[in-house]
């Protein structure tokens, strides 16, 4: 059997999905020599420098982290092979690993995915699982190749998506889903126990790079795709239309039938008597539930309407 306390592992992540696994790596007692993340980048309206979610976990808990601009340069590659690692764990990284990086550990670089892979590769398969309107998901752990997420699996564990899942929702139960399925795995794997399987390229898709302008509502959409994509764009880009040349972000909604409407997409009709609001899309009534208009804060659409007596009868974009 082999001891936690003797694989030096190093660690590669980002975002907040890589914390649960990083955290489960030293509760279950490995030797993590050493963390790997992407340099502070600016945020918020002042654009200060922020470090990324996985470099403040990682320093709470007392772990060296190094920030290098491209993994793949030789000088970033000689400090990876000082550490020594005989395994290195990547989730929520960022970047992609080169074969000079892929070679070094003993046992291979293992990676955790927010997907039932080889669905939805790339980078937010999270959003693209929820704008296609999966019923379920899931969460991977394979060993990593020189592809996009292509590597053979050593294990998958599934969960459902709910009507009531956003993005936040779904990304805070697989970061722990996955967190779990590496801990539990990892010994098996380390003891030769687990045989890593092909992906099935027939069965492979890919999510894409989600981009600012992907939040823009186009109303001749159907309204079941316009309510996934306020989930799935939550709390980035975020699902925004414009009224009177204003910003109005979508904050929930919900899909309705649309019988004996006759405006075109993207009119705002009347719902209870005039105390709420839909908009008509290209396919059914998208049932207005909280807005926030440009500068203003959310409210429920029942509050934003005494106040935007004009919003009734507009056309929105």
């Amino acid at each position: 059997m082999v001891s936690p306390g003797v694989i030096r592992v190093v660690f590669m992540g980002t975002g907040r999905f890589a914390i649960p696994s990083l955290e489960g790596l030293v509760k279950a007692g490995y030797l993590l020599v050493g963390v790997i993340s992407q340099p502070p980048r600016p945020a918020g309206r002042s654009r200060p420098l922020t470090p990324p979610p996985l470099m403040e976990a990682a320093v709470r808990l007392g772990l060296s982290v190094r920030t290098p601009e491209r993994l793949r340069a030789p000088d970033s590659v000689a400090a990876l092979a000082g550490l020594q690692p005989d395994l290195v764990v990547v989730v929520a990284y960022g970047q992609i690993l080169p074969r000079s990086v892929l070679d070094l550990p003993t046992y291979g670089c293992l990676n955790v995915h927010g997907s039932l892979l080889p669905r939805w590769r790339g980078a937010s398969p999270i959003q693209a699982a929820i704008l296609a309107g999966d019923e379920a998901t899931g969460v991977t752990l394979m060993r990593m190749d020189a592809g996009m997420d292509t590597g053979p699996i050593l294990a998958r564990r599934p969960t459902p998506i709910g009507d009531g899942d956003k993005a936040p929702d779904l990304e805070e139960r697989l970061s722990h889903m996955g967190a779990d399925l590496l801990v539990e795995e990892l010994p098996r794997y380390l003891e030769g126990r687990l045989t890593p399987m092909p992906q099935d390229e027939t069965l492979a898709t890919y999510a894409p790079i989600i981009r600012k302008e992907d939040g823009q509502v186009d109303w001749s959409r159907s309204a079941v795709a316009i309510w996934r994509a306020t989930r799935a764009y939550t709390p980035w880009p975020g699902s925004y239309t414009f009224w009177n040349g204003r910003m109005l972000k979508l904050l929930s909604c919900r899909p309705e039938g649309s019988a004996g409407v006759t405006e075109p997409p993207g009119t705002v009709v009347p719902v209870e008597g005039g105390r709420e609001a839909a908009v008509v899309t290209g396919s059914g009534l998208l049932r207005l539930i909280e807005v926030a208009l440009e500068g203003g804060r959310p409210l429920s659409i029942r509050d934003f309407l005494p106040g935007h007596r004009n919003f009734l009868g507009s056309r929105l974009g």
